[in-house]
């Protein structure tokens, strides 16, 4: 059976059990399909087994085109977003965003893209701020926007960046979020029935996470060295380089640092490999005139590191958004 409305859900950090204590109070036979990123990279993910231990929603990894059906748990598979496209789940390797494949924003925009106001987005605990730019989208359209309180999350960096920059419908701890769901998609089932006219569809150019050739401008991307444009959310910055690797502006200071720390762990060792050249080549020249120089150029070599070195270990001001008091919602 089609789900005339689909939950989205993305975690990071501290999201196994988040989804595990979730799935364990859904019923099997919600009449909505449920979509879940976590954030795994490229790591085999043993997460749908562990939600068919604790819940009765079957859950797995889809296959690319694989028909939407209600009652089910969609997992999106390692080193792949997982996006919903005409009724079907669709895989694709495209560009990461903020750091990450599978990221939580390809999701939600192509449910709010897909699914309008018939989409709910949840976001769970999770360090940085993926999701929040997917879950503005999802507002935005007319869907439902829900947040686990900060307060109870093991990583509160993800609920506190979507209650900054989102007018979230319902923030609650984790344990209120499944009853809220199955109240909600009841509430929907039954309007539905009682309504036969279906929701029209909105269309939303870019949602999907493809390879684009956008207009660049100034500052470059930290993946692939990319020029980036910048593009405003709401209170949200969001930056997306003509290749389609997509950072907030949280996330790309953090990779900004990486892309720093690696440039400079490679100027490490050229001056490494300089300075071991230097000293062969004086014990080679043996005593005399001809070894200082190449001494003096080992020295040089090894002093210079100090300030690299430097650089990689002191600490760097890194801007965080602020903490937000919240009262949960029910």
């Amino acid at each position: 059976m089609k789900p005339s409305t689909i939950i989205v859900i993305g975690a990071s950090a501290g999201g196994v059990d988040a989804l595990a204590g979730l799935a364990a109070e859904l019923p099997a036979d919600l009449p909505a399909a449920i979509f879940i990123v976590l954030h795994i990279g490229a790591h085999k993910s043993q997460l749908p087994w562990l939600l068919n231990q604790r819940g009765a929603m079957p859950a797995a990894h889809p296959a690319d085109g694989e028909a939407i059906e209600a009652g089910r748990i969609y997992i999106a598979p390692p080193d792949h977003h997982m996006i919903v496209e005409a009724g079907q789940v669709r895989l694709t390797k495209g560009p990461r965003e903020n750091l990450a494949r599978p990221a939580i924003d390809p999701l939600f925009r192509s449910a709010a893209e897909e699914y309008g106001r018939d989409a709910i987005g949840v976001i769970l605990t999770g360090g940085l701020n993926d999701g929040t730019a997917g879950l503005y989208e999802v507002k935005q359209r007319g869907g439902l926007a829900i947040v686990q309180d900060p307060a109870g999350a093991e990583n509160p960096s993800m609920p506190q960046s979507a209650l900054v920059h989102v007018a979230v419908d319902h923030c609650l701890p984790l344990v209120a979020i499944a009853p809220l769901l199955v109240r909600l998609i009841k509430a929907r089932a039954k309007a539905a029935r009682q309504q036969s006219q279906p929701s029209k569809k909105i269309q939303v150019p870019e949602m999907t996470a493809e390879f684009t050739l956008n207009r660049p401008v100034a500052v470059t991307c930290p993946d692939c060295g990319g020029a980036l444009r910048r593009k405003e959310l709401g209170a949200l910055t969001q930056f997306e380089c003509h290749i389609g690797h997509r950072y907030t502006a949280e996330v790309m200071l953090a990779a900004q640092f990486l892309a720093m720390e690696r440039f400079i762990e490679s100027a490490m060792r050229s001056m490494s490999e300089r300075a071991e050249l230097c000293r062969e080549m004086a014990e080679k020249a043996g005593p005399g005139h001809g070894k200082e120089p190449w001494l003096a150029a080992m020295r040089e070599s090894r002093d210079q590191t100090a300030p690299l070195r430097a650089l990689l270990e002191r600490e760097w001001l890194r801007p965080k958004v602020d903490r937000v008091e919240t009262t949960p919602v029910l």
